[in-house]
Protein backbone atom coordinates (compact mmCIF):
# COMPACT_ATOMS: atom_id res chain seq x y z
CA UNK A 1 0.00 0.00 0.00
CA UNK A 2 1.00 3.58 -0.81
CA UNK A 3 1.64 6.10 2.15
CA UNK A 4 -2.27 6.86 1.69
CA UNK A 5 -3.31 9.87 4.20
CA UNK A 6 -7.40 8.71 3.58
CA UNK A 7 -6.88 5.09 4.68
CA UNK A 8 -8.70 4.44 7.86
CA UNK A 9 -6.09 2.32 9.13
CA UNK A 10 -3.93 5.19 9.59
CA UNK A 11 -6.07 7.23 11.31
CA UNK A 12 -6.73 3.98 13.70
CA UNK A 13 -3.14 3.70 14.02
CA UNK A 14 -2.31 7.83 14.38
CA UNK A 15 -4.67 7.48 16.97
CA UNK A 16 -3.26 4.69 19.26
CA UNK A 17 0.34 6.64 18.61
CA UNK A 18 -1.34 10.16 19.77
CA UNK A 19 -3.28 8.66 23.26
CA UNK A 20 -1.29 5.85 23.93
CA UNK A 21 2.29 8.01 24.04
CA UNK A 22 0.18 10.75 25.47
CA UNK A 23 -0.95 8.64 28.30
CA UNK A 24 2.47 7.23 29.18
CA UNK A 25 3.49 10.33 31.21
CA UNK A 26 0.27 9.65 33.27
CA UNK A 27 0.82 5.83 33.44
CA UNK A 28 4.47 6.52 35.03
CA UNK A 29 2.72 8.53 37.64
CA UNK A 30 0.89 5.44 38.82
CA UNK A 31 3.71 2.94 38.33
CA UNK A 32 6.35 5.33 40.74
CA UNK A 33 3.29 5.14 42.99
CA UNK A 34 4.82 2.63 45.04
CA UNK A 35 7.76 1.27 42.26
CA UNK A 36 10.93 2.92 42.16
CA UNK A 37 11.58 4.86 38.67
CA UNK A 38 14.70 2.81 37.46
CA UNK A 39 13.09 -0.60 38.74
CA UNK A 40 9.94 0.15 37.50
CA UNK A 41 11.40 1.53 33.98
CA UNK A 42 13.93 -1.63 33.74
CA UNK A 43 11.05 -4.28 34.29
CA UNK A 44 8.80 -2.38 31.51
CA UNK A 45 11.40 -2.48 29.22
CA UNK A 46 13.23 -5.67 29.53
CA UNK A 47 9.32 -7.31 29.53
CA UNK A 48 8.27 -5.59 26.13
CA UNK A 49 11.62 -6.76 24.43
CA UNK A 50 11.07 -10.28 25.78
CA UNK A 51 7.37 -10.23 24.20
CA UNK A 52 8.63 -8.57 20.78
CA UNK A 53 11.42 -10.52 20.45
CA UNK A 54 9.42 -13.92 20.60
CA UNK A 55 6.92 -12.60 18.81
CA UNK A 56 9.67 -12.15 16.00
CA UNK A 57 11.18 -15.35 16.66
CA UNK A 58 7.60 -17.30 16.10
CA UNK A 59 6.75 -15.44 13.06
CA UNK A 60 9.65 -14.81 11.07
CA UNK A 61 12.92 -17.11 12.63
CA UNK A 62 16.02 -16.08 13.44
CA UNK A 63 16.13 -13.55 10.20
CA UNK A 64 15.50 -10.42 11.93
CA UNK A 65 18.40 -10.55 14.76
CA UNK A 66 21.05 -11.56 11.97
CA UNK A 67 23.14 -8.52 12.82
CA UNK A 68 26.56 -7.70 12.98
CA UNK A 69 28.53 -7.08 16.58
CA UNK A 70 28.82 -3.08 15.33
CA UNK A 71 25.05 -3.10 14.50
CA UNK A 72 24.01 -4.68 18.12
CA UNK A 73 26.27 -2.16 19.68
CA UNK A 74 24.70 0.34 17.90
CA UNK A 75 21.23 -0.25 18.95
CA UNK A 76 22.49 -0.89 22.57
CA UNK A 77 24.08 2.69 22.74
CA UNK A 78 20.49 4.65 21.40
CA UNK A 79 19.28 2.24 24.13
CA UNK A 80 21.28 3.29 26.43
CA UNK A 81 20.45 7.07 25.73
CA UNK A 82 17.05 6.71 24.54
CA UNK A 83 15.29 4.44 27.45
CA UNK A 84 17.81 4.31 30.49
CA UNK A 85 18.77 8.03 30.51
CA UNK A 86 16.07 9.44 28.30
CA UNK A 87 12.80 7.47 29.82
CA UNK A 88 14.60 6.36 33.42
CA UNK A 89 15.48 10.22 34.16
CA UNK A 90 11.74 11.19 33.17
CA UNK A 91 10.46 8.72 35.69
CA UNK A 92 12.38 10.29 37.84
CA UNK A 93 12.00 13.88 37.22
CA UNK A 94 7.68 12.77 38.13
CA UNK A 95 8.71 12.12 41.50
CA UNK A 96 8.93 15.82 41.79
CA UNK A 97 7.02 17.73 38.96
CA UNK A 98 3.37 16.69 37.60
CA UNK A 99 3.32 14.21 34.14
CA UNK A 100 2.15 17.17 32.42
CA UNK A 101 4.68 19.28 33.23
CA UNK A 102 7.17 16.29 32.50
CA UNK A 103 5.53 15.79 28.88
CA UNK A 104 5.32 19.39 28.00
CA UNK A 105 9.26 19.75 28.65
CA UNK A 106 10.09 16.44 26.86
CA UNK A 107 8.60 18.08 23.79
CA UNK A 108 11.49 20.23 23.06
CA UNK A 109 13.37 17.13 21.93
CA UNK A 110 12.96 18.23 18.43
CA UNK A 111 14.23 21.53 19.12
CA UNK A 112 17.49 20.17 20.67
CA UNK A 113 17.94 17.66 17.52
CA UNK A 114 18.14 21.14 15.70
CA UNK A 115 20.83 22.46 17.77
CA UNK A 116 22.55 19.31 17.35
CA UNK A 117 22.66 19.46 13.32
CA UNK A 118 23.74 22.84 13.91
CA UNK A 119 26.96 22.03 15.80
CA UNK A 120 27.84 19.64 12.95
CA UNK A 121 27.74 22.35 10.93
CA UNK A 122 24.55 21.02 9.18
CA UNK A 123 22.47 24.46 8.13
CA UNK A 124 18.98 24.62 9.07
CA UNK A 125 16.04 26.93 7.15
CA UNK A 126 15.67 30.27 8.85
CA UNK A 127 12.14 28.96 9.69
CA UNK A 128 13.35 26.04 11.36
CA UNK A 129 15.36 28.51 13.43
CA UNK A 130 13.13 30.57 14.54
CA UNK A 131 10.78 27.90 15.25
CA UNK A 132 13.53 26.38 17.99
CA UNK A 133 14.20 30.14 19.25
CA UNK A 134 9.85 30.27 19.41
CA UNK A 135 10.28 26.58 21.41
CA UNK A 136 13.14 27.64 23.69
CA UNK A 137 11.66 30.78 24.51
CA UNK A 138 8.73 28.19 26.23
CA UNK A 139 11.43 25.73 27.67
CA UNK A 140 12.50 29.19 29.65
CA UNK A 141 9.17 29.70 30.50
CA UNK A 142 8.44 26.07 32.30
CA UNK A 143 11.70 25.88 33.80
CA UNK A 144 11.28 29.68 35.58
CA UNK A 145 7.58 28.90 36.77
CA UNK A 146 6.53 25.59 35.92
CA UNK A 147 3.58 26.05 38.67
CA UNK A 148 3.57 25.50 42.56
CA UNK A 149 4.42 21.55 42.05
CA UNK A 150 7.78 21.90 39.85
CA UNK A 151 11.18 21.38 41.72
CA UNK A 152 14.41 22.11 40.27
CA UNK A 153 15.22 18.45 40.65
CA UNK A 154 12.60 17.20 38.69
CA UNK A 155 12.68 20.21 36.30
CA UNK A 156 17.17 19.21 35.28
CA UNK A 157 16.22 15.66 35.24
CA UNK A 158 13.34 16.03 32.55
CA UNK A 159 15.93 18.79 30.78
CA UNK A 160 18.71 16.19 31.19
CA UNK A 161 16.14 12.81 30.13
CA UNK A 162 15.62 15.59 26.92
CA UNK A 163 19.07 15.73 25.98
CA UNK A 164 19.89 12.26 26.02
CA UNK A 165 16.41 11.13 24.16
CA UNK A 166 17.96 13.58 21.89
CA UNK A 167 21.48 12.78 21.78
CA UNK A 168 20.19 9.00 21.05
CA UNK A 169 17.85 10.37 17.98
CA UNK A 170 20.37 12.56 16.48
CA UNK A 171 22.92 9.66 16.19
CA UNK A 172 20.80 6.09 15.43
CA UNK A 173 20.61 7.28 11.87
CA UNK A 174 24.62 7.78 11.82
CA UNK A 175 25.83 4.69 13.16
CA UNK A 176 25.37 1.12 12.43
CA UNK A 177 22.10 -0.47 13.42
CA UNK A 178 20.03 -3.27 12.71
CA UNK A 179 18.08 -3.44 9.28
CA UNK A 180 14.81 -4.34 10.76
CA UNK A 181 13.36 -1.99 13.00
CA UNK A 182 11.57 -4.42 15.00
CA UNK A 183 14.91 -6.21 16.11
CA UNK A 184 16.47 -2.77 16.88
CA UNK A 185 13.95 -1.91 18.77
CA UNK A 186 14.25 -5.44 20.88
CA UNK A 187 17.44 -4.61 20.78
CA UNK A 188 17.43 -1.01 22.48
CA UNK A 189 15.09 -2.41 24.79
CA UNK A 190 16.58 -4.85 26.37
CA UNK A 191 20.03 -2.84 26.93
CA UNK A 192 18.22 0.15 28.23
CA UNK A 193 15.96 -1.72 30.48
CA UNK A 194 19.00 -3.46 31.71
CA UNK A 195 20.69 -0.24 32.17
CA UNK A 196 17.77 0.61 34.13
CA UNK A 197 18.13 -2.10 36.43
CA UNK A 198 22.18 -1.78 36.86
CA UNK A 199 21.58 1.69 37.58
CA UNK A 200 18.80 1.00 40.21
CA UNK A 201 21.34 -1.44 41.90
CA UNK A 202 23.74 0.82 42.15
CA UNK A 203 21.50 3.43 43.26
CA UNK A 204 20.02 1.83 45.77
CA UNK A 205 17.05 1.15 44.71
CA UNK A 206 14.78 -1.49 46.31
CA UNK A 207 11.40 -2.97 45.76
CA UNK A 208 8.86 -4.34 48.59
CA UNK A 209 6.54 -6.70 46.92
CA UNK A 210 4.02 -6.52 49.98
CA UNK A 211 4.02 -2.70 49.43
CA UNK A 212 3.71 -2.43 45.56
CA UNK A 213 0.49 -1.47 44.69
CA UNK A 214 -2.63 -3.20 41.84
CA UNK A 215 -2.08 0.15 39.97
CA UNK A 216 1.21 0.52 39.99
CA UNK A 217 1.84 -2.91 38.61
CA UNK A 218 -1.48 -2.52 36.04
CA UNK A 219 0.22 0.71 35.06
CA UNK A 220 3.91 -1.12 34.02
CA UNK A 221 1.51 -3.96 32.51
CA UNK A 222 0.22 -0.95 30.57
CA UNK A 223 3.32 0.67 29.64
CA UNK A 224 4.81 -2.68 28.47
CA UNK A 225 1.76 -3.94 26.28
CA UNK A 226 0.12 -0.58 24.78
CA UNK A 227 3.11 2.15 25.75
CA UNK A 228 5.95 -0.02 23.95
CA UNK A 229 4.32 -2.48 21.99
CA UNK A 230 0.68 -1.36 20.34
CA UNK A 231 1.74 2.34 19.98
CA UNK A 232 5.87 1.61 18.85
CA UNK A 233 3.95 -1.33 16.32
CA UNK A 234 1.40 1.44 15.07
CA UNK A 235 4.31 3.68 14.90
CA UNK A 236 6.75 1.53 12.35
CA UNK A 237 3.19 0.87 10.99
CA UNK A 238 2.72 4.00 9.64
CA UNK A 239 6.04 5.09 8.70
CA UNK A 240 5.69 2.67 6.05
CA UNK A 241 1.93 3.60 5.05
CA UNK A 242 1.28 7.53 5.25
CA UNK A 243 2.62 10.73 4.93
CA UNK A 244 5.90 11.32 7.22
CA UNK A 245 4.38 15.17 7.67
CA UNK A 246 1.15 13.46 8.94
CA UNK A 247 3.29 10.72 11.27
CA UNK A 248 5.23 14.01 12.43
CA UNK A 249 2.26 15.46 14.03
CA UNK A 250 2.58 13.43 17.31
CA UNK A 251 5.29 15.15 18.57
CA UNK A 252 3.30 18.22 19.66
CA UNK A 253 0.06 16.34 20.19
CA UNK A 254 1.14 14.07 22.58
CA UNK A 255 2.32 16.87 25.04
CA UNK A 256 -1.65 18.27 24.92
CA UNK A 257 -3.07 14.63 25.98
CA UNK A 258 -0.50 14.38 28.28
CA UNK A 259 -1.27 17.30 29.97
CA UNK A 260 -5.45 16.99 29.61
CA UNK A 261 -4.90 13.55 31.39
CA UNK A 262 -3.38 14.83 34.22
CA UNK A 263 -5.66 17.46 34.89
CA UNK A 264 -8.43 15.32 34.41
CA UNK A 265 -7.26 11.90 35.97
CA UNK A 266 -4.90 13.57 38.61
CA UNK A 267 -5.94 16.88 39.01
CA UNK A 268 -2.89 18.14 38.57
CA UNK A 269 -2.61 22.25 38.85
CA UNK A 270 -2.18 24.05 35.25
CA UNK A 271 -1.39 27.73 35.39
CA UNK A 272 -1.85 30.56 32.77
CA UNK A 273 2.27 30.14 32.15
CA UNK A 274 2.50 26.79 31.93
CA UNK A 275 -0.31 27.05 29.25
CA UNK A 276 1.44 29.91 27.68
CA UNK A 277 4.83 28.75 27.66
CA UNK A 278 3.47 25.40 26.49
CA UNK A 279 1.69 26.28 23.90
CA UNK A 280 5.19 28.28 22.92
CA UNK A 281 6.59 24.72 22.86
CA UNK A 282 4.11 23.14 20.70
CA UNK A 283 4.48 25.89 18.23
CA UNK A 284 7.86 26.23 17.98
CA UNK A 285 7.89 22.37 17.49
CA UNK A 286 5.22 22.15 14.75
CA UNK A 287 7.19 25.32 13.12
CA UNK A 288 10.25 22.84 12.90
CA UNK A 289 8.06 19.75 11.42
CA UNK A 290 6.26 21.73 9.13
CA UNK A 291 9.60 23.58 7.41
CA UNK A 292 12.03 20.76 7.23
CA UNK A 293 8.99 18.56 5.73
CA UNK A 294 8.63 21.02 3.38
CA UNK A 295 12.17 21.22 2.06
CA UNK A 296 13.13 19.33 -0.94
CA UNK A 297 14.98 16.48 -0.24
CA UNK A 298 18.74 17.06 -1.78
CA UNK A 299 20.47 13.90 -3.05
CA UNK A 300 22.02 12.02 -0.87
CA UNK A 301 24.48 8.46 -1.05
CA UNK A 302 22.43 5.40 -0.86
CA UNK A 303 21.86 4.50 2.65
CA UNK A 304 22.79 8.14 4.17
CA UNK A 305 20.32 10.23 5.96
CA UNK A 306 19.13 13.45 4.51
CA UNK A 307 19.97 16.43 6.51
CA UNK A 308 16.67 16.91 7.58
CA UNK A 309 16.20 13.72 8.69
CA UNK A 310 17.68 13.91 12.18
CA UNK A 311 16.09 17.18 13.63
CA UNK A 312 12.86 14.96 12.78
CA UNK A 313 13.38 11.78 14.44
CA UNK A 314 12.01 12.36 17.44
CA UNK A 315 12.84 9.12 18.93
CA UNK A 316 11.56 5.94 18.79
CA UNK A 317 9.45 5.99 21.95
CA UNK A 318 8.61 1.65 22.13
Amino acid sequence: MGRNGRDIRVWLALAAVYVVWGSTYLAIKFAIETLPPLISGGLRFVAAALVLGAVLLLRRGTAPFRVTARQCGGAALVGLLLLTAGNGLVGVAEQHISSGLAALLVASVPLWLVVFRTVVRDRPHVLTLAGVLVGFVGVAGLTLGGGASASGVGIGAVLLASLAWSLGSFISPRIAMPEDPFAASAIEMAAGGAGMLLLALCTGERVHLTAVSASSWAAVAYLVLFGSLVAFTSYVWLLGNAPISLVSTYAYVNPVVAVVLGVIVLGEDVTTAMIVAGALIVVGVALVVSTERARPAPETEPGEAEPGEAALETGRRP
